[in-house]
C-alpha cells in the first residue's frame, strides 16, 4: 500500500471530477431524513470515505465511534477486531442551563428536528432547536469525511442564540477506554460464549431497533493513546497511538472561530478520556455563530504522524470549510456518475442509492485493502469473508472498477498466510482462510465457528472473482502480474483436494461446510463442487492467456467433477443423496445460489425452475428468519426464469424489515440487527445490474445470457455509466411500443 500512489489517484480523480456533471442533489431518492419520531428508533448510520469514519448520533454532536481502514487490535486470546480510533466529531454547547449533549431527547425540547443525510452529497445535516433552562438556540450542524482529501474530515456547528450572555462550547477528542469484558474469543467454544456472554449480564437473544443486538460479541478494540496535547493559542489537538497490539496512528484538529467572537477564556483540557479544546465566549441575541472542527488522521502504511496530522488539519482551516464542503461534494457527484436509476418504483429506487451510498463509503482507490463485512465498523470483526469477493465486488465491477480492484489485489498481496494455511491443513497452493484479517490476510476466524475451515469454496470464490476483473478490464499486464498466480495457486489446491471414485468414474470433494452452514462436514456439496470445477477451468484459460502451460489434471478434474443431481425429479441436490435433508436452517436450502450470477451454473430451463422451486418449499418447510442475501437471489432466480413480476416482489420484499430507520441501514436479518452488513447492499445492486438485466460477464464479453424482465409497474430501468473492457455504456431496460421488455446500450448521456 502506497499511500503516495494513492493521493495521486485522488489527485487524478478530482481532476475529472470538475468537469463532470450532476444530478441534482435535489432528487428525494438521495435524500434520508430522520425526525423527532426516530428518536426511540434512531439507529445510527455513518459517514465514512472508505479510509475512515465516524458514526452519526441524534444531535448531530455526540461524542462517536470511529474507525480507520484495516486498522486492527490484536489482543492475545482474541481475535483480530477494528480498534475504535480516537472519536472526533463530537461538539458540545451549554447556553448556560445544561449540555447540549447531556439533556434527554425530548421533541418540545428539540423542536422542528430533523437530521438528512444527504447522499448524493455525502454529508449529514442537523437542525433543531435546542429549548431548555428558559433558553432557546437555533441548531445546525454539518458533518462529512471527504471524499476528495482521504485524510480530512469536519464538522460544522452553527448556533444562533435567541438571547445574550455567555456560552460554554467544547471540542474533543474522545478517548475510548478498552471494551470489558473481552472475551477469549481465538480459544472459545460456541456454548463458552454463550455461557461467558450471559455471565456478563448480556445475551445474544435479537432485540429490538435500535440496540445492537450482537455487541457482546462483535465489540470494538482498543487504540491506547500514547502522547497527546493541545495548543490554546493555535487552537489545535493532536495525538499519536497505537491499536492494541497493532499499527501505530495519528490524528489531530484545528478549531476555527467565528470572526469578531468574545472570547472570554480558552482551555486546554487532557484527561485519560478526553482531550479537549474548552472556551467560554460572549454572544448576542439573533446573531449566528459558526464554529468548525478540522479533522486528520492518518495511520501506519497510510500518512504521517501527529505532527503531520496537524499541518493537514490547519492547511484545511486555512483552505476554509466551504472549499473544503465543495470538493467533497465534488467527489461525491462524480461518484454518482454511474448509478442504477428506476422510473416508476420510488421506494426501491431511495434503497438503491442508499446501498450505493453504502458501498462507495466504503471503497478505496490504488491500495490493496478489502472492505469489511460490516464496512467500517465493529460487525464480523471487520474481517474479510467470501462476501467479499462474491457480493461486494461484483456489485462494484461494472459501476466501479476502480474500486473493485482494491478487493481483489488483497488476494494478490496476501497469498502468503493463504500459503502457510494450506500447509498447515496439509492441502495444496493456497488455502484462503474463512475469515481474513483485512490488514495482513492471517485467518482469525473465531473458534466457536472453527467448523467452517471447511466451508472450503471460499477458494473458488476468490477465482471466480480474479477473473471476473480481468474479463471486465481486459487488462493482461494485471493478469500476468497479480490475478493469475492467484488462480494457479487455487486450481493446485483444488487438485490436491478432490477424491478420485473410480467405481462411478468421478472426482468427488469430502468433508465441506455447505453454504448452507448448517450441513457441516458433508460430501459432495454441489456449490462447492460446482465453483471448483468452475475455478479449474478459470486456470486453464488463464494459462493459456498468460503463456503458461496449465496442468492437464485441472481439465480432466473439471470434466469428471461430480454436481449431485436427482435424476427422478430433475433437479440438482445441495450434496451428496446420502445426507438426510432435514435441517432448520436460514436458508432451508442452498440450491438457489447454483443461479448466482458468479457461479451460475449451466441448466436447462426445467432444471432451472426445478430447483428454484424446491428452493422456495425448502425456505418454507426448513427456513427461519431468511437472510436478506436470501431475497436477493430469489429475485434473481426469478430473473433468469423470465418472471419480472416475480423478480419485483422478492424486490420489494428486500424492503421490508431488513432496512432500519431512518438511514437505511441493512441488518442481517429482519430480527437480528446485526448491521452495516455490506453484502447485503451489494446483492440488492447485483439484483439489477445482473438480476433483471440478464447480463453476466462472460469470456467473450458482457453477454446477454437472459432475456432482461421488468416489474410490471416499472416504465424503466437504468444502468448509467457501465465500464467494460475500456468503454462506457449507458445499459436501458423498458419496453417498445408492443409492451415487450428490451434492453439498449447506448454511449453515457445519449
Amino acid at each position: 500500500m502506497n499511500a503516495r500512489h494513492a493521493t495521486l489517484a485522488g489527485l487524478l480523480l478530482f481532476a475529472t471530477m470538475l468537469v463532470a456533471p450532476v444530478r441534482a442533489a435535489t432528487d428525494p431518492s438521495f435524500l434520508l431524513t430522520g425526525t423527532a419520531a426516530n428518536f426511540d428508533s434512531y439507529f445510527p448510520s455513518y459517514l465514512a470515505n472508505g479510509y475512515f469514519s465516524t458514526m452519526t448520533s441524534v444531535r448531530g454532536t455526540e461524542p462517536n465511534r470511529a474507525y480507520m481502514v484495516a486498522f486492527m487490535d490484536y489482543k492475545p486470546g482474541d481475535i483480530a477486531r477494528p480498534a475504535a480510533i480516537p472519536g472526533w466529531s463530537e461538539i458540545d454547547y451549554n447556553p448556560g442551563g445544561g449540555w447540549l449533549n447531556a439533556i434527554r431527547l425530548d421533541k418540545k425540547i428539540f423542536a422542528d428536528y430533523a437530521q438528512t443525510l444527504d447522499m448524493h452529497d455525502g454529508t449529514l445535516s442537523t437542525s433543531y432547536r435546542f429549548v431548555y433552562a428558559n433558553k432557546s438556540t437555533d441548531v445546525q450542524v454539518t458533518t462529512f469525511v471527504s471524499q476528495a482529501a482521504q485524510h480530512l474530515a469536519a464538522t460544522r456547528l452553527t448556533i444562533t442564540p435567541r438571547f445574550d450572555g455567555s456560552v460554554q462550547l467544547t471540542f474533543p477528542i474522545r478517548l475510548w477506554s478498552e471494551y470489558q469484558p473481552r472475551f477469549p474469543i481465538a480459544s472459545m467454544s460456541g456454548d463458552q460464549m454463550i455461557d461467558a456472554v450471559i455471565a456478563s449480564g448480556q445475551t445474544l437473544q435479537n432485540k429490538p431497533v435500535p440496540t445492537p443486538d450482537r455487541a457482546a460479541v462483535w465489540y470494538p478494540g482498543y487504540t491506547r493513546v500514547l502522547a497527546s496535547d493541545g495548543d490554546t493559542k493555535t487552537l489545535t489537538l493532536w495525538l499519536d497511538g497505537r491499536a492494541e497490539h497493532g499499527l501505530g496512528m495519528a490524528e489531530a484538529a484545528a478549531i476555527e472561530l467565528p470572526a469578531g467572537l468574545d472570547v472570554e477564556s480558552v482551555q486546554l483540557e487532557k484527561g485519560p478520556t478526553k482531550l479537549s479544546l474548552n472556551l467560554t465566549a460572549k454572544v448576542r441575541k439573533g446573531h449566528t455563530y459558526a464554529f468548525t472542527k478540522y479533522v486528520a488522521i492518518s495511520r501506519q502504511d497510510w500518512g504521517g504522524d501527529a505532527r503531520a496530522d496537524v499541518a493537514l488539519a490547519t492547511a484545511a482551516r486555512k483552505q476554509g470549510f466551504d472549499q473544503l464542503l465543495a470538493e467533497h461534494q465534488a467527489a461525491w457527484h462524480a461518484l454518482w456518475q454511474s448509478d442504477i436509476v428506476i422510473d416508476g418504483a420510488p421506494d426501491v429506487q431511495r434503497a438503491v442509492h442508499s446501498d450505493l451510498y453504502y458501498l462507495l463509503s466504503n471503497t478505496t482507490v490504488g491500495t490493496a485493502w478489502p472492505m469489511g463485512a460490516c464496512a467500517l465498523t465493529p460487525g464480523y470483526a471487520g474481517h474479510a469473508f467470501w462476501d467479499s469477493d462474491s457480493w461486494v465486488f461484483p456489485a462494484l465491477l461494472l459501476l466501479h472498477p476502480e474500486r473493485a480492484k482494491p478487493i481483489v489485489m488483497f488476494r494478490a498481496r496476501t497469498m502468503q498466510p493463504a500459503r502457510e494455511r494450506a500447509k498447515q491443513y496439509g492441502a495444496q497452493g493456497t488455502m484462503y482462510p474463512w475469515e481474513a484479517d483485512p490488514e495482513t490476510g492471517v485467518d482469525h476466524t473465531p473458534h466457536f465457528a472453527y467448523g467452517v475451515w471447511r466451508e472450503i469454496h471460499v477458494n473458488a470464490d476468490i477465482a471466480i472473482a480474479q477473473w471476473q476483473y480481468y474479463l471486465a478490464t481486459g487488462d493482461d499486464a494485471w493478469l500476468k502480474r497479480y490475478g493469475w498466480p492467484v488462480i494457479r495457486e487455487i486450481a493446485q489446491f483444488w487438485a490436491g483436494r478432490v477424491s478420485w471414485n473410480e467405481a462411478q468414474d468421478r472426482y468427488e470433494i469430502h468433508h465441506v461446510t455447505s453454504p448452507d452452514e448448517a450441513y457441516d462436514d458433508v460430501p459432495n456439496d454441489s456449490f462447492t463442487n460446482a465453483a471448483a470445477r468452475k475455478a479449474l477451468r478459470i486456470a486453464v484459460k488463464a494459462a493459456r492467456r498468460v503463456g503458461a502451460t496449465p496442468d492437464p489434471a485441472w481439465s480432466t478434474i473439471a470434466d469428471k467433477m461430480y454436481i449431485p443431481f436427482d435424476q427422478q425429479h430433475q433437479r440438482h441436490l445441495d450434496f451428496d443423496a446420502s445426507v438426510p435433508h432435514d435441517k432448520i436452517t436460514w436458508m432451508g436450502s442452498s440450491l438457489i445460489w447454483l443461479m448466482y450470477p458468479n457461479l451460475d451454473l449451466p441448466m436447462s430451463p426445467q432444471v432451472r425452475r426445478n430447483d428454484f422451486d424446491f428452493q422456495l418449499e425448502a425456505l418454507k418447510t426448513h427456513g427461519d428468519d431468511p437472510n436478506e442475501m436470501m431475497m436477493v437471489m430469489l429475485a434473481v432466480g426469478e430473473a433468469e426464469l423470465g418472471d419480472g413480476k416475480a423478480a419485483g416482489a422478492w424486490i420489494d420484499r428486500n424492503l421490508v424489515g431488513f432496512l432500519k430507520p431512518p438511514f437505511n441501514v441493512r441488518t442481517e436479518t429482519v430480527a437480528n440487527n446485526a448491521g452495516y452488513l455490506l453484502s447485503s447492499s451489494a446483492g440488492f445492486v447485483q439484483s439489477f445490474v445482473y438480476g433483471l438485466s440478464g447480463l453476466r460477464i462472460e469470456d467473450d464479453g458482457l453477454a446477454q445470457a437472459y432475456a432482461p424482465v421488468l416489474p410490471p409497474t416499472w416504465r424503466s430501468l437504468t444502468l448509467k455509466n457501465i465500464a467494460f473492457r475500456g468503454k462506457h455504456y449507458d445499459i436501458r431496460i423498458d419496453r417498445d411500443a408492443d409492451g415487450q421488455v428490451r434492453l439498449t446500450r447506448e454511449p453515457p448521456g445519449q
